[in-house]
């Protein structure tokens, strides 16, 4: 399971990502919409401006803004920012590599193997998928101006 952190992460780039070109969010607006608590959102939203992802901007229209488009932004990035590495073993994980420690080989670890083929399979999913990818699949009804900006 993912963290409200992530989760609360995701809910606020898809309401940055999803607003008028050029136009910016408060995290105070983001929180109540979300009802996402505001000291919380306001690391979380921090973090993705640490990470790149997310700029601010000061003043009467201040708030946040993409800092890199929407279609860039894959789920798994903004996945290990707030959970870490995805990979369910240590001997998987590509960033945070470390040989189990009851390991006899990892060539024939028969639960190296298993997990090794269900981690490829959600990790190509959520390095392909992006924030831009979700709102343009957003159910029917969802604002129009949303949709074709994004696919505009």
């Amino acid at each position: 399971m993912i963290s409200n952190k992530a989760k609360y992460a995701f809910r606020a780039l898809l309401a940055v990502a999803a607003a008028p070109d050029g136009e910016a969010l408060t995290s105070a607006e983001i929180a109540r919409r979300y009802g996402i608590p505001h000291k919380f959102l306001e690391q979380i939203l921090l973090d993705l401006k640490k990470a790149g992802i997310l700029d601010s901007r000061r003043g009467k229209s201040g708030g946040y803004v993409m800092l890199r488009p929407a279609d860039t932004v894959s789920f798994g990035e903004v996945l290990r920012i707030f959970e870490g590495p995805l990979a369910p073993l240590p001997c998987l994980s590509r960033q945070s590599y470390r040989r189990c420690e009851d390991c006899v080989s990892e060539a024939t670890c028969e639960i190296r193997r298993e997990f090794g083929r269900a981690y490829d399979a959600s990790r190509q999913v959520l390095d392909s998928r992006t924030i831009a990818d979700a709102l343009a699949s957003a159910p029917f009804g969802a604002p129009t101006e949303e949709k074709h900006r994004l696919t505009g």
